[in-house]
């Protein structure tokens, strides 16, 4: 069995020239180009998909080569997975496969029988080989179609991968080409590609999901895993962000920028403050952008276009305050901050920040793992930060922070009620994160209070932001004024309600916290 570790790389397709005049090309010690035919097998009901399986033929010249491929380990882009070689002499021989349920349930004549083509790929493939002691690095364009019935899609991918090389050669090779090339890393390989194009399912907004942490873990182990997975989460919305008008792509690119940075909060007694800024720095022009946008989606489609719906059955007259007028501009600032986040999301930099912060958490576990096999009898490596502890420790430290801030609230103070839902965010993200790892009671019962009251929150929180935007655009124009307090008018009654509803949700919330 061999174990591939790769690195893959989405490279537009108006770069691919721009790539291959790169001067880093020149160093590589071997350079090779051919073409690559490629048959993916499946069930009808898609049974290895489901089993987490990918399997290819490969046609080399007159000969096909049989792959069994695994799901493995992958998270925003850098993957390590069992593969199986074998070559293919007319039928499926899984004898090579040495994960024995793996090879019993591939072995089994019912799903033998029902193997079929599901979708091919041709591309061609350039490889250049660099040096890095003590192997090499194998560095790969991929130039093609993935095809499936009458549908296809086209390929433009670069791929690293190690031959007996550390992992850290893979970062030498690809942070160089992101300082002036639009790579990013690919979280979906062309074998889930072609699956996507064979069903005909569309892309849709991907939300955060549970992340599994097994106790077992070291505290910095876990943050890795987390981290790991907003950085994942963060990629797997990209595509769409670019490609659609859908506000939700942008909205979940956000939310995975903030439960990172919630993460590095959480485990911040643990982690260099060098590491933690690193980190934070090369997010910060993405984090800006991408709030700036969200927050005009929210005045434009939430605040003031439903009051421009609710008055278009109303007579006009000259007297009537221009909301559509008010409505454009909004819009007009909306659309050129989008235009400059899609640059961003679409520019070197945005891939170039991605790898950086995947080669930061590598080296902050190699450095962590160093640290505890030199330190094995030290109190580093002692109960006293194991997982558990840890979490329960933390958890208790950010409902303590939610404690002060109802404590000390002021309904009339925007900034205040601003404050708290910070808290009550970073407290959700962290149940989100570590609630499974403790014994703590009573976690379940604060989860279902927080959802709900950080969305009031929000919504306050846009609606009073939303004044000093508004105002902002009208500038001295009186009636576009006019046209903002009409506005402020309509969603008075709302926003009333959603105050009123605050102190005994919060009162809830505070006997639940106290009991942790």
């Amino acid at each position: 069995m061999a174990k591939e570790v790769e690195l893959k790389l989405t490279l537009a397709e108006k770069e691919q020239r721009r790539f291959l005049r790169h001067p880093l090309l020149k160093k590589a010690v071997h350079r090779q180009i051919e073409t690559l035919d490629n048959i993916y097998y499946d069930t009808p009901d898609l049974a290895l998909r489901r089993y987490g399986i990918a399997l290819r033929l490969r046609r080399h010249g007159k000969h096909w080569l049989q792959t069994v491929k695994l799901a493995g380990t992958a998270a925003a882009g850098l993957a390590s997975r069992p593969e199986w070689e074998v070559p293919y002499a007319g039928r499926f021989d899984f004898s090579v496969v040495t994960e024995k349920k793996v090879r019993t349930w591939l072995q089994h004549p019912h799903l033998l029988a029902q193997l079929a083509p599901i979708f091919e790929t041709r591309f061609q493939r350039q490889t250049w080989r660099f040096t890095a002691a003590p192997g090499a690095v194998l560095l790969t364009l991929d130039r093609g179609w993935i095809t499936a019935g009458e549908e296809r899609t086209e390929i433009s991918e670069v791929e690293l991968e190690l031959d007996h090389a550390p992992l850290n050669a893979l970062f030498d090779l690809a942070l160089p080409l992101t300082e002036s090339l639009a790579l990013t890393p690919a979280v979906r390989s062309k074998a889930e590609r072609g699956y996507q194009l064979h069903s005909g399912i569309p892309w849709q907004p991907v939300k955060a999901t549970k992340i599994s942490i097994p106790p077992s873990l070291s505290p910095l182990a876990a943050f890795r895993t987390i981290a790991l997975a907003c950085l994942e989460h963060l990629q797997q919305n990209h595509y769409g962000a670019l490609h659609t008008e859908d506000p939700e792509y942008i909205h979940q690119m956000r939310v995975a920028m903030r439960r990172l940075r919630a993460a590095l909060r959480i485990f911040s007694p643990l982690l260099p403050t060098r590491f933690t800024s690193a980190l934070k720095d090369a997010f910060t022009p993405l984090m800006a952008l991408l709030g700036q946008v969200r927050d005009l989606d929210v005045l434009y489609a939430e605040i003031a276009a439903p009051v421009l719906a609710a008055m278009a059955h109303k007579q006009r007259s000259k007297d009537k305050p221009p909301l559509a007028s008010l409505l454009s501009a909004i819009d007009q600032q909306r659309q050129h901050t989008r235009q400059q986040a899609m640059a961003l999301l679409d520019s070197p930099a945005y891939g170039h920040a991605l790898l950086t912060a995947l080669q930061a958490l590598h080296q902050q576990e190699t450095s962590a793992t160093k640290n505890a096999t030199t330190n094995a009898t030290t109190k580093a490596t002692t109960s006293a930060t194991k997982l558990p502890r840890f979490a329960a420790k933390r958890l208790r430290s950010t409902s303590k922070n939610v404690l002060r801030r109802i404590r000390a609230i002021d309904y009339e103070n925007p900034a205040s009620l601003h404050e708290l839902r910070i808290a009550i965010k970073r407290l959700r993200y962290a149940l989100d994160f570590l609630s499974s790892l403790t014994t703590l009671k009573n976690l379940q019962p604060i989860v279902s209070q927080l959802i709900p009251l950080q969305e009031t929150l929000g919504q306050l929180n846009d609606l009073s932001q939303a004044g000093k935007w508004l105002m902002a655009y009208a500038g001295e124009d009186t009636s576009l004024r006019q046209a903002v307090t009409l506005i402020g008018h309509w969603h008075g009654k709302h926003h009333a309600q959603l105050l009123a509803s605050l102190p005994l949700a919060l009162q809830q919330l505070e006997k639940t916290i106290e009991n942790i």
